[in-house]
């Protein structure tokens, strides 16, 4: 894995002129394509055309799933995080992360006009990456996922995104990724003074359609001009 990491993308857009783009990651074993039916769901024609971009994370061995080679933003030593964390892979998938909102900014979309969202290992990178973003971001969407590294949280997190909205949503009965670990997450947030839109569904590790029209309605709101 070379430290000037690029990720491939798809892109998507609702219409030709996009005033705003939503940048998702996707979860451990799949890839950019996972997302697409979603983002195709959310009608955000209020605000104008958007453009959504969905990266592939690398392929790389997971060390949870035997070492099997996959899509993966980092590496996972064992379940629940117990075995501590992949903070190389982290920190260098951030920084490839980071590059794809420079990009955005580059071709005309103000960060305060981007919303970074991930599902899964994707909320732990968008947590990881917007709250650590040198320029302020219009929201952080994390689904069924977690705070990664969240002792150097305070410490790192930037300036800019201290007061960037934060929509949060976690199943119920999510056996990958605990409720507790997502509504510790939430916790941790709140306790720094992040605003925390949080939701919690009668679903295990996924999306339902509740979910979709509360992310939808939280979209139009921080994207609004």
């Amino acid at each position: 894995m070379l430290a000037g990491m690029t990720l491939d993308t798809l892109e998507l857009q609702s219409g030709p002129a996009p005033v705003a783009s939503i940048v998702v990651l996707h979860g451990l074993g799949a890839d950019g394509n996972d997302f697409v039916p979603i983002a195709e769901e959310l009608d955000l024609s209020p605000i104008g055309d958007v453009r959504f971009v969905f990266p592939h994370a690398p392929v790389r061995p997971v060390t949870l799933n035997g070492g099997m080679p996959m899509r993966a933003w980092y590496d996972i030593l064992g379940p629940g995080g117990k075995f501590g964390e992949d903070e190389p892979g982290l920190r260098q998938s951030a920084a490839a992360v980071q590059v794809l909102l420079d990009r955005e900014a580059a071709r005309g979309i103000a960060p305060s006009r981007t919303v970074l969202m991930g599902f899964s290992q994707g909320c732990a990178m968008t947590l990881l990456t917007g709250l650590r973003a040198p320029q302020r971001l219009a929201g952080l969407v994390g689904l069924s996922g977690y705070l990664p590294l969240a002792a150097t949280t305070a410490a790192e997190r930037s300036v800019a995104n201290r007061d960037t909205p934060v929509f949060l949503a976690h199943g119920r009965h999510d056996p990958m990724v605990t409720l507790a670990r997502g509504t510790a997450t939430r916790d941790a947030l709140v306790a720094l003074g992040q605003p925390v839109q949080w939701h919690d569904y009668p679903m295990e590790h996924s999306v339902c359609a509740e979910e979709i029209a509360d992310l939808n309605a939280w979209l139009l709101k921080v994207l609004a001009a």
